[in-house]
């Protein structure tokens, strides 16, 4: 397989590390904004013939398609922040490729009842363009990371296996991960954290269909396994509630995130400033974005990993029937921040989003996995990914939960 990863960041270096030595892997070029900053990752793999480095700037839809095909790219895989996924969409489709993202289209709130119902959902502008690529018989694959990504294979692994009947699915994000030495750190792009926190989070349930909320509501305490505990989880924008009900017959899907209530505040008074704004303001004669401002100074998550302590965990919690009986389960992934830095170098959220799209282009690159459109995680089959992740030493586990408590877990 031919691959052009555009963005080569915190997440994007992950891909490229634990895509390195692959059978399956013939060129993986490493294209980025920063020629400094791909350089930088293309002397750590060290192997310039199988990763190259070129320039690219994510706004311009014809230079991706310029380098999609001057590669010979089969999969262009995009590594950026959500702000770019349209033009390296269209781009792929253009140049005649397959395309695979961690992150959806942008949604954009409901003009008059933005905490009620939804504008323009996450995705929306890709699966309008679903039958163009079905017709072309390529595949965008849509939000396989971790959440979305594996989380979803877990929502369908679960409805193949452990269910007869499926009601609701929840994805629950949540861990011991910290940041020692900063107040403030968070562990994936800020600009990221910033749309999906501070944007209406969306619920699904059948009947309703698709409605919105306030942020961060909704608190709720989830035990998380592995000695965690409970820890307050609250109600965050996510791919997987969009994403779940197209493939899957579900009463309700929610997505909601342990982020603490000191990480709340910020987030909030960074709103209440405008500093979350997109819209460039003029300061001493220059046009900044106050969300650009924020990402500039706040710590780079690609230098967090040496201090990060504790474990990342993200799981699907699933409710339904099994033989007539209530039934609750937890799947889950957790990935240890020590144990992250010591076997990969890659910060724990790196190494944990990373892996799940390297999987993913072997089950492509195999023919395992086939499909055209525009399709989501839950539209293959769970086990022959799962298979891979047990290969290769990546976590994952079950619990059962007691029905009905809310998600406590099961007592023996």
């Amino acid at each position: 397989m031919r691959v052009l990863l555009v963005g080569v960041g915190t997440v994007g270096e992950a891909i490229a590390r634990i895509a390195r030595g692959r059978p399956w892997l013939e060129r993986m070029v490493l294209a980025d904004f920063s020629i400094e900053r791909a350089r930088e990752v293309q002397g750590r793999l060290g192997d310039r013939e199988t990763f190259p480095v070129e320039f690219v700037d994510a706004h311009d839809r014809s230079l991706i398609r310029e380098l999609a095909r001057r590669h010979q790219v089969d999969l262009v895989m995009n590594a950026t922040d959500p702000s770019f996924v349209m033009p390296i969409f269209d781009a792929a489709l253009e140049a005649g490729t397959n395309y695979m993202d961690m992150a959806v289209s942008l949604s954009r709130p409901h003009p008059d009842r933005p905490h009620q119902e939804p504008g323009v959902k996450l995705g929306d502008e890709q699966f309008a363009q679903a039958e163009e690529w079905e017709r072309s018989g390529r595949l965008a694959l849509l939000g396989m990371g971790m959440d979305p990504g594996l989380s979803d294979v877990f929502a369908r692994y679960a409805q193949k296996h452990l269910f007869d009947e499926v009601d609701e699915v929840h994805i629950r994000d949540g861990g011991d991960l910290r940041v020692e030495g900063y107040r403030f750190a968070p562990v994936f792009s800020i600009w990221t954290t910033i749309e999906e926190c501070l944007n209406p989070p969306i619920i699904w349930e059948r009947g309703r269909g698709w409605y919105t909320t306030p942020p961060f509501s909704e608190p709720e305490q989830f035990h998380f396994p592995d000695s965690v505990g409970p820890v307050e989880c609250v109600n965050v924008e996510h791919e997987e509630v969009v994403l779940v009900p197209r493939w899957m017959d579900v009463g309700k899907v929610t997505f909601k995130y342990a982020l603490g209530n000191e990480f709340i505040e910020v987030l909030k008074t960074l709103h209440l400033l405008g500093l979350d704004s997109t819209d460039k303001v003029r300061v001493k004669g220059v046009d900044v974005a106050p969300r650009d401002l924020v990402a500039a100074v706040t710590p780079d998550p690609a230098r967090l990993g040496d201090a990060m302590r504790g474990r990342a965990m993200v799981g699907t919690w699933v409710i339904g029937r099994k033989n007539g009986q209530p039934r609750e389960v937890y799947l889950y992934q957790t990935t240890d921040a020590e144990q992250s830095m010591a076997e990969w170098g890659l910060q724990a959220v790196a190494l944990q989003t990373g892996f799940n799209p390297v999987l993913a282009m072997e089950l492509l690159a195999t023919g395992v996995w086939q499909g055209s459109g525009v399709l989501g995680p839950e539209a293959f089959d769970p086990d022959p990914y799962l298979a891979l992740m047990d290969r290769d030493g990546f976590h994952h586990a079950v619990v059962e939960m007691e029905p009905g408590t809310g998600g406590r877990p099961r007592v023996p």
